[in-house]
């Protein structure tokens, strides 16, 4: 299974490196609607969507998404999506989902999951877009965290794990898997911390009005939120009564299972990057 999911993984960065760096930004804007509509899909199938209800609300929020970028419209010249989105984004992952979490409560009827759902998904997909503009190379350090982190505990809890971290919802998750993670994100911070002095910057760093003592709790706190993320896509898959949220990655599941803690991490990490 490991195996398949390295190989799963290498083809994934071979398609998505090049087309971070190098396609314009239309056509990032149109990758970036393609997989908020695949998302979508799979979080209307978490829902018990039929097939045509699934497409509608893929649409619909495929919608919401591309409006900005509609030329003359008057929310068309700014971001892609504006501050209050982030900011409501900030809101649910650092106070609802670990409430949400902690008493697990049934999400009550379809059109709150729906709901949900856009919450989530809309946030996260505009932030890969605004963060990009910024400079592609950000976005990529961004979603490093994620990768460094998901390693991290995955590996250490493997070999340390004792402690159960959330056992009803994510069994395999525990709390040296936690502390493993945050180790090493602490380590790539200060890596990252260590490239913000006045000579040396790289490219990427120029946009950011993060200052060298910000970076490493920032970091950490973005980390802290991608695992809340993770926890909240499996709350809501325990729900559904399925393992994955689809089959379209061997060996990793769904595509919403390999973006859980990106789509709770980038709304923040827009927040605090952006001017």
């Amino acid at each position: 299974m490991l195996k398949i999911r390295v190989l799963t993984a290498t083809i994934f960065l071979a398609v998505f490196l090049p087309a971070l760096y190098f396609l314009p930004a239309s056509a990032w804007l149109a990758l970036c609607a393609a997989g908020l509509g695949v998302a979508a899909w799979e979080w209307a199938s978490l829902a018990s969507l039929g097939a045509g209800g699934r497409v509608f609300y893929a649409l619909v929020l495929i919608a919401l998404f591309a409006a900005p970028a509609i030329p003359g419209t008057p929310w068309s010249a700014g971001p892609q999506a504006p501050a209050w989105a982030y900011h409501a984004a900030a809101l649910f992952w650092v106070a609802l989902a670990p409430l949400w979490i902690w008493k697990r409560p049934r999400v009550g009827g379809r059109a709150l999951l729906l709901g949900i759902g856009a919450v989530v998904l809309l946030p996260a997909f505009a932030a890969a877009v605004d963060l990009r503009n910024l400079h592609p190379g950000l976005l990529l350090a961004l979603l490093v965290i994620v990768w460094i982190s998901d390693t991290a505990a995955y590996f250490t809890g493997r070999r340390f794990g004792r402690h159960k971290l959330a056992p009803v919802i994510s069994p395999g998750k525990t709390w040296e898997g936690v502390g493993g993670a945050l180790a090493a994100v602490a380590l790539y911070a200060m890596a990252w911390a260590s490239l913000t002095g006045p000579a040396g910057l790289p490219d990427w760093q120029f946009a950011t009005p993060i200052g060298r003592a910000w970076i490493i709790p920032i970091l950490l706190a973005l980390a802290v939120v991608g695992m809340i993320g993770d926890l909240f896509e499996s709350l809501i898959k325990r729900q559904a009564g399925v393992k994955d949220s689809g089959t379209l990655l061997p060996g990793h599941g769904g595509f919403l299972d390999r973006i859980d803690a990106p789509v709770a991490m980038l709304p923040l990490a827009a927040l605090a990057f952006m001017r």
